[in-house]
């Protein structure tokens, strides 16, 4: 990510007012709220890290994901208030988790363009597949897996139509089995730039 890059475009000021003029109501789509809400997440992730360079990890902030930063049209919010109640509770969909980037290593890749109603579907699939099978982030065998924190931290997610290993299976290259062994590996904090 090129945090300096994206500091001084002009655009981005631009993008973050466009967001924060809108807010979700009943007339929205499903599709059209969770690309709304993916958005804003990744966007103001950005902005949070852009106005307090230079750091070396998200977690030089203070409280970064308790901070209540976020404003849309009137209401405050945090970026723990869009992932947890908004994000997860209302559309309980695991694939989610490789849609929202929290700026570091280990997170899962931000895309290079926004989510929209349209490319909804596919971008979160091709999110959750790209993450799952990067050597980086995870080791996949049949036997033994070796996978991110992120599966450890929101078991509860992964699980909800399932094993853990069921969804990797839906999405892994390799055909893990039902007993297979499973360790986490250590999450890289600094920060993706």
């Amino acid at each position: 990510m090129d945090y300096n890059g994206i500091k001084g475009d002009r655009r981005f000021p631009d993008y973050l007012l466009t967001l924060s003029a809108s807010h979700p109501d009943d007339s929205w789509s499903n599709e059209e709220k969770m690309a709304f809400w993916i958005n804003t997440y990744n966007a103001f992730t950005v902005k949070l890290i852009t106005q307090n360079m230079p750091l070396k990890s998200i977690k030089d902030i203070e409280t970064p994901w308790d901070r209540k930063f976020i404003s849309i049209e009137g209401k405050t919010y945090s970026l723990n208030d869009i992932e947890n109640k908004v994000l997860r509770a209302e559309f309980k969909d695991a694939r989610i988790h490789f849609a929202v980037n929290c700026a570091s290593k280990s997170c899962p890749t931000l895309q290079n363009r926004a989510y929209t109603p349209g490319n909804l579907e596919s971008m979160l699939e091709s999110s959750t597949r790209a993450f799952i099978n990067d050597p980086k982030m995870n080791n996949l065998t049949t036997n033994k897996i070796q996978i991110s924190n992120l599966f450890e931290w929101y078991m509860g997610d992964f699980t909800m139509k399932g094993t853990l290993v069921q969804f990797l299976n839906r999405y892994a290259q390799v055909s893990i089995a039902p007993g297979a062994a499973v360790t986490y590996m250590e999450y890289d904090w600094t920060l993706n730039n």
